[in-house]
């Protein structure tokens, strides 16, 4: 399914179920007096806004081809845009039934070990680009271990200890308690839900999260 339309980009979502196209209208609302764009105020989720800095967190699933071109194309917007006054960082959401959930257990090692968005990235393109989607044995475990700079001994017992399906299953939590319906979802700040990713709207509430510091 698809949603809005902003200077050529044309964002699209994987919903809860292949079958059923979600198209409820947003709930957030443009022309605050606080923040302009498209969001959610979550009234009971805690902001962790820093002054001068916004935090972005992406709920995805690697199997998404829509996260797969938002953590690229659009990151990378949003990226060019803030600098250092961004800070971005991904939890798994799957969203998709019956796939494996070895892609997101080894985003979640390697976080711990300091790679998580080098992980990432390798991930997405191994499933989206080179097109494999089937089971991530431990022999290419190894190759995708070793390209990020992962010593694949210890990313193993990492990864048998369970503490990466403990941390997926906070995220599903985390999600679901704050009603994601759609990968890729944003939650900036902790408690400002977009659902309309596209850059535009992003850099729309994220200038304005951040010319609200300038006035304080």
């Amino acid at each position: 399914m698809a949603r809005g339309k902003r200077q050529g980009w044309r964002w699209t979502l994987c919903a809860m179920s292949a079958a059923v196209a979600l198209m409820a209208p947003l709930s957030g609302w443009a022309g605050t007096p606080e923040l302009n764009g498209k969001f959610e105020i979550l009234k009971d989720e805690k902001s962790v806004h820093q002054p001068g800095k916004v935090k972005l967190i992406e709920f995805a699933d690697f199997y998404c081809p829509h996260c797969h071109r938002f953590d690229g194309d659009g990151v990378a917007i949003l990226k060019k845009e803030f600098g250092d006054k961004l800070e971005v960082t991904m939890v798994g959401f799957p969203v998709f039934q019956g796939k494996l959930p070895t892609p997101f257990d080894m985003y979640e090692q390697a976080r711990t070990m300091g790679k998580g968005d080098e992980m990432k990235k390798v991930l997405f393109r191994t499933i989206h680009t080179e097109k494999v989607t089937g089971v991530l044995d431990r022999s290419l475990r190894e190759v995708l271990i070793k390209e990020v700079g992962l010593d694949p001994k210890a990313f193993e017992e990492g990864m048998a200890s369970g503490k990466p399906a403990k941390a997926l299953e906070e995220s599903k939590k985390w999600g679901e308690r704050i009603k994601v319906q759609q990968t890729p979802t944003v939650l900036l700040d902790g408690n400002i839900k977009v659902e309309q990713i596209d850059p535009e709207n992003l850099k729309l509430v994220i200038q304005s999260i951040l010319d609200g510091d300038k006035k304080k």
